[in-house]
């Protein structure tokens, strides 16, 4: 039976607490299907197809985005509620300090996309998707985490009428399509990735939520919560996280002024749940672990927005200029996420390590296990 403490450790963090631990995790019997040259091909015929299909599917125009903002905007992603994963911050003493401006370097684009749909005067069924890059310098930095994240960060401006459980699910099954092509797709022009060890993803996903798991595993932490149902159901859509469950315990710490985690839902046969979110897991059979691709959801209004800050200790943040904007009505209503690219081709392309299909900076311990074990890292 897990403890108290297990559950609260596993919040944040991959679940692997050391090098020692990840010896044993990665595969011991790999190579690569792809040569190094022809990965890099593979990497942009599948950036290329995921970006014109997903924004095919979900009416998005692709947009620049930034790597820095502004402190005083309020905009940058702090990714939870209990400040673990702190960004960059660095000062630019412009105009020999006369015209000064505290920035902080990107974790996500999540806030800066909503306040980007009026920028850009989206309306309700048009949207936006970036090529956004970032960094998060509180990893620990394993097979498929990495400091460096690339994402397809989209938003698209809904409806007050769309904010409900049955169009977030329509909008996941349209992503969902689109991984799925990208895969068939990759797999006509590279052959070799066909190998009856690795199965092909999934037509259709479970959808569950948050408390359906913690109902069928109430002793297990969450990430072993997900292996376990992974187990049964290979892809995943899993509802709600943010809400703190009935073990006292949300399924995953997600912050309070993007997604909306608290609007009460039902689930298909009428139970009370909560929650207009969720993430997109799959069972990954190179690592053999559970592999997550994208973070997505309805985004907070001004209603829920108040009740997740006041839930989080965190009513101070409505002095910013994005929550300002949000309990004013100024910004549309969204729902948006982000797709982790290098996760994504991790596990189309059948490798055992983020760092097969990204540049950025490993440890010498990690580079040299990843040689041992026949895993080229790209440096």
């Amino acid at each position: 039976m897990a403890t108290l403490t297990s559950k609260a450790a596993d919040l944040a963090g991959p679940g692997i607490g050391s090098y020692e631990e990840l010896e044993q995790i990665l595969p011991h019997d790999y190579h690569s299907l792809l040569t190094p040259k022809d990965t890099q091909k593979a990497i942009f015929a599948a950036k290329s197809y995921i970006e014109e299909n997903l924004c095919k599917e979900l009416n998005l125009m692709m947009v620049t985005v930034p790597l820095i903002v502004d402190v005083e905007s309020g905009v940058n992603d702090l990714l939870d509620r209990d400040g673990s994963r702190s960004p960059i911050q660095f000062h630019i003493a412009n105009d020999y300090g006369k015209h000064a401006i505290d920035a902080q370097v990107v974790q996500a684009a999540t806030k800066w996309k909503r306040m980007a749909l009026r920028q850009f005067g989206m309306q309700p069924g048009e949207g936006l998707c970036t090529d956004m890059r970032a960094v998060r310098k509180d990893y620990f930095l394993d097979h498929d985490h990495s400091c460096y994240v690339d994402q397809w960060d989209w938003e698209r401006v809904i409806t007050a009428e769309q904010r409900n459980l049955e169009f977030l699910k329509e909008v996941v099954r349209k992503i969902w399509k689109v991984l799925k092509g990208a895969e068939t797709h990759l797999l006509t022009l590279y052959p070799e990735l066909n190998d009856a060890r690795y199965p092909r993803m999934p037509e259709e996903l479970t959808f569950l939520h948050a408390e359906d798991i913690l109902e069928m595993y109430p002793d297990l932490p969450r990430k072993q919560r997900e292996t376990a149902v992974l187990q049964k159901c290979p892809a995943i859509f899993i509802i709600g996280i943010g809400w703190t469950l009935k073990d006292g315990y949300p399924h995953e710490m997600r912050a309070a002024d993007y997604d909306d985690w608290v609007t009460p839902t039902r689930s298909e046969d009428g139970r009370p749940m909560h929650g207009l979110n969720g993430d997109i897991l799959v069972w990954n059979p190179v690592t053999r672990r559970r592999h997550e691709l994208t973070s997505m959801g309805i985004r907070v209004n001004a209603q829920t927005l108040r009740e997740q800050l006041d839930l989080s200790g965190q009513l101070d943040f409505l002095k910013y200029p994005y929550h300002q904007a949000i309990a004013k009505g100024e910004i549309p209503l969204s729902i948006g996420g982000g797709i982790g690219q290098s996760r994504t081709l991790m596990l189309l392309l059948r490798k055992a390590h983020l760092g097969e299909v990204t540049v950025s900076v490993w440890p010498k311990v990690l580079k040299e296990m990843c040689s041992r074990k026949n895993i080229q890292v790209l440096e």
